[in-house]
């Protein structure tokens, strides 16, 4: 277990987050591998060749990907070992597979634009952290969409990159980050990538999986510490509503925060080049409004909070552990 290297990574983004001239002057982890996912896509996916042929390329690209990934965080995380207050310097390198500052940042500055400017301008920022096409969002479209992105990215940008550096240090922290771009980047249902990205969007599912639920349960956690919302109605509502959604992992933390909240996530939704009928999850208000983003936002501070302590304790007893052998 490496939950101390899980905790101070956390404590590390919380407090200095990624700079942003860190990132214009040497990127991003998380383009690095977007790099090399579109290397390994523009040479291994074929469109010309048969179906079994491009799912068995994807799962070579998956299998390379993983290889360089993993091996390269194998590799600086033993180095910076041997580094006096090494832990802290692999903290400081996984610190940026954690986005707990840049996740509130996002869905916060959707809040401002709601209340201090316009709603062109909420469409605009809502826009950098959903996929879906907003130019046509009301002000409550608005909200339900940064609130479901807020509890999806809880779950695979917060919560389950914590969990795996927890249970396999750098290289599981790496290596989770790499699953999750790929699925982003080609595991999505078109031409080029319906067989190519199967293998990543599959993967993905599975190990999403404990950080979902996990960081659902967190939500009703907060729940209970949080005025205005409640518990037992997000404990509910995710036990009833987190299989409609189509996806297997995003449901359970949006039902959560639905029933929490008392409105209603999902229904149709439309894409660039498609929409959708969504189920919708929770009994509550579909016309939500920036109130609700706020009471969302103090949601997600507690059910973080919650989290650093789950991560805390689980390296006190880990260490206590350890004392005793």
């Amino acid at each position: 277990m490496a939950a101390p290297l899980a905790l101070l990574s956390m404590l590390v983004e919380l407090a200095v987050g990624y700079p942003a001239w860190l990132v214009r002057r040497a990127g991003h982890p998380v383009t690095w591998m977007g790099h090399l996912i579109s290397w390994l896509d523009t040479r291994l996916n074929d469109p010309a060749r048969e179906s079994a042929a491009r799912r068995r390329a994807g799962r070579i690209a998956l299998v390379l990907l993983l290889l360089v990934v993993g091996a390269s965080a194998f590799l600086l995380e033993a180095a910076l070992l041997l580094l006096p207050f090494g832990l802290l310097f692999v903290a400081l390198a996984a610190s940026m597979l954690i986005a707990q500052r840049s996740l509130y940042g996002h869905v916060a500055a959707v809040a401002d634009a709601l209340e201090t400017s316009s709603l062109e301008d909420a469409r605009t920022a809502v826009s950098q952290i959903v996929g879906r096409d907003t130019a046509q969002l009301d002000e409550a479209g608005v909200v339900r969409a940064a609130i479901e992105s807020l509890a999806e990215n809880f779950s695979d940008g917060v919560v389950s990159p914590v969990f795996w550096l927890g249970l396999a240090g750098l290289t599981g922290g790496a290596a989770y980050k790499a699953i999750n771009t790929a699925d982003s980047m080609i595991g999505h249902r078109s031409p080029r990538y319906e067989d190519f990205g199967r293998a990543a969007a599959k993967f993905d599912d599975v190990v999403n999986l404990p950080g979902s639920r996990l960081s659902g349960l967190l939500l009703v956690g907060a729940a209970a510490l949080t005025q205005d919302a409640s518990a037992k109605r997000a404990w509910n509502t995710m036990r009833r509503d987190a299989a409609k959604h189509a996806s297997p992992n995003a449901g359970t933390p949006e039902a959560a925060i639905a029933g929490a909240l008392d409105v209603a996530l999902g229904g149709p939704r439309a894409y660039a080049d498609s929409h959708t009928d969504g189920a919708w999850l929770g009994d509550g208000r579909r016309d939500a409004t920036p109130s609700d983003l706020r009471a969302a936002l103090r949601l997600y501070v507690r059910a973080d909070g919650l989290l650093i302590a789950l991560v805390a304790v689980v390296a006190a007893l880990g260490a206590t552990l350890s004392a005793t052998v």
